[in-house]
């Protein structure tokens, strides 16, 4: 392993793409979108019938962090979006998940 994988190792995970669809069809995971910028079109775009993410058991969007275990921030957070992210995290129910949608939330 390489000094990289070391330091991102315990906040990290790293997966194939099979593995999460596997565990999103298991699980019925409840999304809330947190769209900041242009790639909440395409998260959108999601849940129309072309690509049907119904099928992995997340077909309805949450309003609402309290009814969702999966928060998909689609853009940038800027130091001013920071604090009401980290609010929208922490009202989240346990467990709960993040995946960072486009290389500007990456």
């Amino acid at each position: 392993m390489g000094l990289l994988e070391n330091k991102l190792a315990p906040n990290v995970i790293t997966t194939n793409i099979d593995a999460v669809i596997n565990w999103a069809r298991k699980s019925s995971i409840w999304p809330f979108t947190f769209g900041l910028a242009c790639c909440a079109i395409e998260m959108i775009s999601v849940a129309m019938p072309r690509h049907d993410i119904a099928r992995f058991g997340a077909e309805v969007f949450r309003p609402t962090p309290r009814q969702s275990d999966l928060m998909i921030v689609a853009g940038t957070v800027s130091l001013k979006m920071a604090e009401p992210t980290l609010l929208l995290y922490h009202q989240m129910a346990e467990p709960r998940y993040v995946i960072a949608m486009g290389t500007c939330a990456s």
